[in-house]
């Protein structure tokens, strides 16, 4: 395996993740060990990147519906 694909592959690590996220996280990593395990070549690491990126979306959107919404929020005093 290339030294770029392994690289990028540490990035779908998803232990240190609290259990919901990494529950988002996972199926992405598994995809991508996947996609490295079966294929070659620089496309991967293009396949891998987006990957990421999806993957990345992914857990940024969960954590976005666990934010309380600016309207519930109590407005500032002058």
């Amino acid at each position: 395996m290339h030294a770029n694909t392994q690289a990028l592959l540490d990035f779908f690590q998803h232990a240190h993740l609290p259990k919901d996220l990494a529950e988002v996280s996972r199926p992405f990593g598994e995809l991508a060990h996947k996609v490295a395990e079966h294929l070659d070549g620089p496309e991967v690491t293009v396949c891998l990147r987006k990957l990421l990126e999806a993957k990345d979306c992914a857990v940024r959107a969960l954590v976005a519906t666990k934010r309380p919404s600016p309207e519930s929020q109590p407005s500032p005093k002058p």
